[in-house]
């Protein structure tokens, strides 16, 4: 999920515990009230809050953070396809029952690319008729 081109020109990620919003701000390139928002947005997000409600993210938080980015920004995903995404990948490290139930919702794609989502049958057949095509050009 971190090979998009963008992500390698991010700056590397310290070996710390804890790193504030100010520092992941920097870290992901993202503002801290795009952080904020992000935390409601996507339930996997969730940073420890201590003294005074401040918030201290850890590194997979980052990771996380730097996946999101990446869908939205360099992946032209939108807010609701990104959290989707997200879910699906989640889905896919559980049971295969889960798994095979997560292949059978619609799938989220980027903007501008067949709207909020395609059902499987619908990207079957699609891929079907690619592959027709390009028997014929062999």
């Amino acid at each position: 999920m971190l090979e998009p081109s963008h992500n390698a020109e991010l700056p590397e990620i310290p070996a710390k515990r804890y790193f504030t919003i100010g520092e992941v701000s920097e870290l992901c390139e993202v503002k801290p009230h795009v952080l904020r928002y992000w935390e409601q947005e996507f339930s996997q997000l969730k940073p420890v809050k201590r003294r005074g409600n401040r918030r201290y993210y850890q590194r997979q938080d980052v990771i996380l953070i730097r996946q999101i980015r990446a869908l939205l920004y360099e992946q032209g995903f939108t807010i609701g396809g990104a959290r989707q995404r997200m879910a699906n990948m989640a889905a896919g490290s559980n049971t295969s029952a889960a798994a095979s139930s997560a292949m059978e919702a619609p799938l989220a794609l980027p903007r501008g690319q067949g709207g909020a989502g395609i059902e499987m049958q619908q990207l079957r057949e699609l891929i079907e008729e690619v592959e027709e095509a390009l028997s014929h050009l062999a």
